[in-house]
């Protein structure tokens, strides 16, 4: 399975969920790998990304474009008088199938985050092509910001198995325990959820390699 994992925003929880999938498949024995191809600012998400998932892998292997300035991956490059390629972080992250079947690549912030002057995170997972997975935060105001990635997935002709609903924080409201049906009624499949703190995704990855 090679899916990329996008979020509606830049906390979304796209690193929680992601590890908690490598987790699930080490645990079924299983070689998956977590890549995040560009990382603004600390390197902790690398960091877990590694250690969640299968063993023999660099932080530069699993991010290939690491600016220092936490911001936009542009706004960075920008700052650092460091400019982006995307087409060599896209053949590092491609390369990865060489050694592992399972690659599960995490965007940066949200779908259309800025890689360069006229590239975004979304360009670079249409020019991926593998099918997206969107994280949602799932709070008040989740609706619209799902419903406009799923969208914009699509109308690149990018195939979006659904969405992972997630529960960054333990408070519940009437927003994030209705999103579910809502979302489902608006033909937008949800595939999971994860519960805050929740470590168990055995059945989430279930569903997901079922729908992909």
């Amino acid at each position: 399975m090679q899916i990329f994992i996008t979020g509606t925003d830049t906390d979304a929880g796209k690193t929680y969920v992601t590890c908690r999938l490598l987790e699930a498949f080490k645990a079924s024995g299983r070689v998956a790998v977590g890549c995040k191809p560009f990382c603004c600012g600390s390197r902790e998400d690398v960091a877990h990304l590694r250690a969640a998932g299968a063993d023999g892998f660099s932080m530069d292997e699993l991010n290939p474009c690491w600016m220092k300035i936490p911001a936009s991956p542009y706004a960075s490059s920008l700052i650092e008088n460091q400019p982006i390629e995307p087409d060599a972080v896209l053949a590092a992250c491609v390369s990865l199938r060489s050694r592992a079947e399972h690659i599960l690549v995490e965007g940066v912030g949200g779908w259309e985050v800025p890689i360069t002057e006229k590239y975004t995170a979304a360009d670079f997972a249409e020019h991926l092509g593998w099918p997206v997975v969107v994280v949602v935060n799932n709070k008040l105001g989740a609706l619209n910001h799902t419903i406009l990635t799923v969208r914009n997935i699509q109308s690149r002709g990018l195939t979006c198995p659904g969405i992972i609903l997630n529960y960054a924080s333990a408070e519940r409201d009437a927003a994030s325990i209705s999103n579910s049906m809502i979302l489902d009624r608006m033909g937008i499949p949800v595939l999971g959820e994860i519960m805050h703190g929740e470590t168990d995704a055995s059945e989430l990855l279930r569903a997901i390699e079922q729908a992909v």
